[in-house]
């Protein structure tokens, strides 16, 4: 039974589908004014992590993110470059799921963008209107916070107690300084005509209608970063509750910010780093493997210190498996498909708890201990160590981390023959020869 953390009731909660066996899961995606930075990377790998969990229990997924190609910043930059908006929503898209790709995270199934599902934004927004749940005011149309009874529902906050934040503009027109854009007048960069005239959506209704669209009118699961959470996904639940009267998502799932050196990352503090930059450096499998060793609902700190205590510990994991290929091709042994089902169930059972990845983490060491000591038998016991092999490739896998098979060509064979001889021979300098040429090769 997969046990999740729901940000709507503060609860970890026993998860059950709304169709049996098959999970909805949308999942906030970006506003492709500029390249992914690692704290955009995070959300990419704890949903995939998800995903291949339901997958492993069973369940089928359809897995949506959007793409928001509409907002003041990717207009400002098309015009600071003289271009238009396609272009720059374009440029960014490409980076974005060349990041994803880079990650090994198992694309989204469908991936909807505003500027294609601008006639049903329109039509939401004028049913909202309609209900009276919505107001316009000289071209531009509010959603009125005091309709909902519920507002506060998922950030937990009280309107009388709410103080307008950053993201919230306030202005005479509004009747309440709560309440939030549907639609935007403008006379500037990309438009589209509208019973109110020209403009464009607001960014909270375009994704509830992107979820309509492709996954009806109630999901399983709705994702992003805790950033999110307010006002963003609290005025999502307000419009779709207004105008459908349920509750847009089941189970409500944020994960944690990403620090650097211990400080929040930001542009004025110039310490962002670019997810492409960083898995550039680290490589997909460390990336990964550092991302997913703090439990999701915590913060992650990217540092010098965190990045090679997670190198020691992939090291650590992935090193066994390539002894115990090498020593099955040496042996002339071919490992089976088999594995060690119980190592594996106990990770699952780790994952199960609300993703509990530092747990499946001790399972995964544990198992490789027992790896360990199958390869330091005089006798290996080839069916055993290929079951904790091959349970540990399982459980890797399911974190999106790929362990290179290992084949030896008759020359590696030959020459690790000769490095053993010139060992036993106590020819100590031929074989630190043989064995420069066997590092040199991937293989020590």
């Amino acid at each position: 039974m997969i046990r999740l953390y729901n940000s709507k009731t503060l609860q970890v909660e026993d998860f059950k589908p709304i169709r049996e066996g098959h999970v909805d899961m949308y999942v906030c995606g970006p506003t492709v004014y500029n390249y992914a930075h690692i704290g955009n990377a995070r959300p990419m790998i704890v949903f995939d992590v998800l995903k291949r969990l339901f997958e492993a229990e069973g369940y089928s997924v359809t897995y949506v993110s959007n793409f928001t190609d509409v907002d003041d910043k990717i207009i400002k930059k098309a015009a600071e470059e003289g271009t238009t908006e396609n272009v720059i929503a374009e440029r960014y898209i490409d980076a974005y799921q060349q990041v994803r790709t880079m990650l090994n995270t198992e694309l989204p199934d469908i991936t909807p963008r505003v500027t294609e599902t601008m006639d049903e934004i329109i039509a939401f927004i004028d049913d909202l209107v309609k209900s009276g749940h919505a107001y316009e005011v000289d071209g531009d149309v509010y959603f009125s916070v005091d309709s909902d009874p519920k507002y506060g529902e998922i950030s937990h906050q009280k309107l009388e107690q709410l103080e307008a934040g950053a993201r919230i503009e306030t202005n005479d027109q509004k009747k309440n300084p709560y309440d939030f854009a549907l639609w935007k007048k403008t006379d500037m960069g990309i438009k589209w005509e509208s019973p109110w005239g020209l403009g464009r959506p607001g960014w909270h209704t375009e994704c509830v209608v992107m979820i309509n669209n492709n996954l009806g009118d109630k999901i399983d699961i709705h994702g992003g970063g805790m950033d999110l959470k307010f006002p963003h996904h609290e005025n999502e639940v307000a419009q779709h509750e207004a105008l459908h009267g349920n509750s847009l998502a089941n189970y409500w799932i944020h994960n944690a910010m990403v620090n650097i050196d211990g400080e929040k990352m930001s542009k004025s503090l110039g310490n962002t780093m670019w997810a492409k930059d960083v898995v550039d450096k680290l490589g997909t499998n460390l990336t990964r493997w550092l991302v997913s060793s703090v439990h999701y609902r915590k913060e992650l700190n990217f540092s010098e210190e965190t990045v090679e205590t997670a190198r020691k510990e992939l090291d650590k994991v992935l090193s066994p498996l390539k002894q115990a290929d090498i020593k099955a091709a040496l042996a002339d042994v071919a490992f089976t498909d088999a594995y060690d089902e119980t190592a594996y169930r106990a990770f699952l059972d780790a994952l199960d708890d609300d993703m509990n990845t530092p747990n499946a983490y001790a399972v995964i060491f544990e198992t490789v201990k027992k790896l360990n000591q199958s390869l330091r038998q005089r006798e290996v016991d080839f069916t055993v160590t290929g079951a904790y092999r091959n349970a540990v490739e399982k459980m890797l896998g399911i974190l999106g981390i790929t362990a290179e098979k290992i084949v030896l060509t008759e020359e590696d064979k030959d020459m690790f023959a000769k490095w053993n001889e010139a060992k036993k021979a106590k020819d100590f300098a031929t074989a630190d020869i043989y064995r420069a040429k066997l590092t040199e090769r991937g293989l020590l």
